[in-house]
């Protein structure tokens, strides 16, 4: 018997594969995809028809690690979100495709997309 978060993991699978039929990156509009742990948070885009990642951040990034220290995780993720935003920015993208990687959009992986949006990327 499959014990619960195996359950959870292959259900995620099943979700994001369901949603990568649909979601596509390509140099002008890169796929955003947004991973969480259950400390950490990741963010990064990803040029699927080169196949290369284009950037990428997280809450361990040198830049943000020490000042997200002693924030909250939603916080933290918009904080993440900004960044990533700031980096897509000096990449003059401006439009991404957001995936959410099979989580649900809420919590934690909503912040990301929030801080993102208001970093100024346009989904």
């Amino acid at each position: 018997m499959a014990s619960i978060t195996e359950n959870k993991f292959k259900t995620r699978l099943r979700r994001k594969k369901h949603i990568r039929k649909i979601v596509h990156g390509s140099a002008e509009r890169p796929r955003l995809v947004v991973y969480r742990s259950e400390r950490q948070v990741y963010a990064q885009l990803v040029d699927d028809v080169a196949g290369r990642t284009l950037t990428g951040v997280s809450s361990l990034s040198p830049d943000l690690r020490e000042g997200v220290a002693k924030l909250k995780p939603m916080d933290v993720c918009r904080a993440v979100g900004e960044a990533c935003a700031r980096k897509a920015l000096s990449l003059n993208i401006n439009r991404v495709v957001f995936d959410r990687n099979g989580f649900p959009y809420h919590g934690r992986v909503k912040a990301v997309a929030e801080g993102a949006r208001k970093g100024g990327l346009e989904f």
